[in-house]
């Protein structure tokens, strides 16, 4: 009985273990399940040359990128990420003595384990941004969920009337591209849209403040007086509460930055880092309230139902 695929080091063992004790070439080949030829050959090996590992890892042809290759190449990668094979090919190949063809790169590439992806996409950080992150990540490295309780979190959000659901896919034949059944209707800025500010707390819910214009620094200095302080003060009557707001524009005016001075004894402002919208938790919030608006039977079909929805939900 013939086996496929080369025997491992156990199975040699084996098969000169038992013409050693005196079975025959016939005698092994029944007992182990190997065919006579392997048998012999095997055990011919193992006599001329007193081992069992077998040698066809040494067969086939000599790789042309060795280990020193292989960290000249991963070190071309590592300087320019997006250089193509044609480019770390005619670098590699810059002052060394064997030049190799794309086909060689891509291989060794992959065989190193690289691949190219689409990079994910991330906010632009300047090297002041860099620190201040890494400044509040430090500073709030040993908070508890105690502590993160005493934070009132906020933001303003906007949802579209007319929803993108993204990318696509009909069934469709070739000559119905223009067909309206295979069509998919667009219209100019999401055909309008509707703007509210939020606030919530481990505790509570807050209001949910509908923005009929742009907000300016006059329009949230309203929102914070008539409703950030009123929560706040409830929310946390003993002051020890934080308000947390991003670093728009309008948050870091002069009137705000002097109203919130002048009740700094009630509770306090949040130091937010630049550029994080991932650490807030409120986004969440705004992604419930969108998926509940695209799966209503009746869809709002104005910015007036589109308001009384998020108002509802």
């Amino acid at each position: 009985m013939g086996k496929k695929g080369d025997l491992s080091d156990f199975e040699r063992g084996m098969i000169v273990g038992a013409r050693r004790a005196g079975l025959s070439i016939s005698e092994t080949a029944d007992l182990l399940g190997f065919s006579r030829t392997t048998i012999s050959r095997v055990y011919r090996e193992w006599s001329k040359k007193e081992k069992t590992s077998s040698e066809r890892q040494f067969c086939g042809r000599k790789c042309l990128v060795d280990a020193r290759g292989q960290r000249r190449m991963a070190r071309l990668v590592g300087a320019d990420r997006r250089a193509t094979v044609t480019q770390i090919t005619t670098r590699y190949n810059q002052g060394g003595q064997k030049s190799i063809s794309e086909r060689t790169v891509r291989g060794t590439l992959r065989q190193m384990g690289y691949s190219s992806r689409r990079p994910h996409r991330v906010p632009l950080l300047s090297a002041k941004n860099r620190k201040l992150r890494l400044q509040f990540a430090q500073a709030h490295g040993n908070w508890t969920i105690e502590d993160w309780k005493n934070v009132a979190w906020s933001d303003e959000s906007r949802f579209l009337l007319r929803h993108s659901d993204g990318r696509v896919r009909i069934w469709r034949l070739q000559h119905e591209s223009v067909d309206p059944s295979c069509l998919v209707s667009t219209v100019q800025a999401g055909g309008g849209g509707v703007m509210v500010w939020g606030i919530f707390s481990w505790h509570s819910l807050g209001p949910l403040v509908p923005i009929e214009h742009r907000c300016n620094a006059t329009a949230y200095l309203s929102i914070v007086a008539d409703h950030v302080h009123p929560f706040m003060t409830t929310m946390y009557p003993t002051s020890d509460g934080y308000f947390q707001q991003d670093n728009a524009p309008c948050h870091k005016a002069g009137i705000i930055s002097d109203w919130f001075l002048e009740h700094d004894n009630e509770f306090t402002v949040l130091k937010w880092p630049p550029q994080s919208p991932d650490l807030n938790p409120i986004e969440h919030l705004w992604d419930v309230v969108e998926r509940e608006i695209r799966i209503m039977d009746v869809q709002p079909t104005n910015l007036r139902q589109l308001c009384d929805a998020i108002m509802s939900i």
